[in-house]
């Protein structure tokens, strides 16, 4: 049965669909030998599909994991630059996973890894409206005007004009911020428009999914309730007692 391209290189776990057309621009996707085209459909019973020379085949099961993005990891696959990557953290996993949205390298928090990239969809298209919570310390005290100016949004030199979901200051150099996309260095942007240099950025929560008591470089898979949070608007409580599924932490 045939698929379209970008599809099938995010059921196998490649990348999600708007990074998997950048691969096919990029001319690292084959179909049978041949460069592939944006649009392109293909049947994985019939067809050779390979990226950068490695051939594909669908996940025999759908993974989610959610890891602790340590400051000074890429989240990507490789790294031109040779720098670590959220998949150093996971040295063990032998399934082929992605990570669903990013967070830039000085960031840290919530990031979560996958081969389904139906779910990667759903949690990054601003039509479902997925929220994604940040704790936010600034180099300067917080005052009152700065946070209206926020709420009301503003006009940054990098990405023109953006307003976040929700902002509150939760402390004199600290803030809550809720964004429903999440463009590149959105926070660190807006908040330099209003005079507050950013000195932590904390993702610590996705949808209703809390990051909870997970500590920089762990992570742990996702279980069938974790996923049914992902998309609900309302944050589940921290866990108590055992964790569910398995974990780990990089060494």
């Amino acid at each position: 049965m045939e698929t379209r391209l970008g599809k099938y290189l995010a059921e196998c776990g490649v990348a999600a669909r708007r990074k998997a057309d950048e691969l096919i621009r990029e001319g690292r996707v084959q179909v049978n030998g041949r460069p592939a085209e944006l649009g392109q459909k293909v049947d994985p019973a019939r067809d050779r599909v390979t990226v950068d020379g490695r051939a594909l085949r669908r996940p025999a099961s759908k993974v989610t994991v959610m890891v602790y993005k340590p400051p000074g990891y890429v989240s990507t696959v490789d790294d031109p630059e040779g720098r670590e990557t959220v998949l150093d953290l996971l040295p063990n996993r032998r399934e082929r996973l992605f990570p669903v949205g990013r967070l830039d390298l000085l960031s840290e928090g919530l990031l979560l890894l996958t081969n389904d990239g139906d779910l990667a969809l759903r949690l990054t298209h601003p039509r479902n409206r997925v929220e994604k919570e940040y704790r936010v310390t600034v180099g300067a005290d917080v005052e009152e005007v700065a946070v209206d100016r926020l709420r009301r949004g503003v006009r940054t030199q990098a990405l023109g004009p953006v307003r976040p979901e929700r902002v509150e200051q939760t402390g004199p150099r600290r803030l809550s911020v809720v964004l429903l996309e999440g463009r590149k260095r959105e926070i660190r942007e807006m908040c330099a428009a209003v005079g507050l240099p950013v000195e932590r950025l904390k993702r610590v929560r996705i949808g209703g999914l809390l990051l909870g008591r997970l500590q920089p470089g762990e992570w742990r898979e996702l279980g069938p309730l974790d996923l049914e949070r992902l998309m609900q608007r309302e944050p589940a409580r921290p866990r108590r007692g055992p964790r569910q599924g398995t974990h780990g932490r990089a060494h």
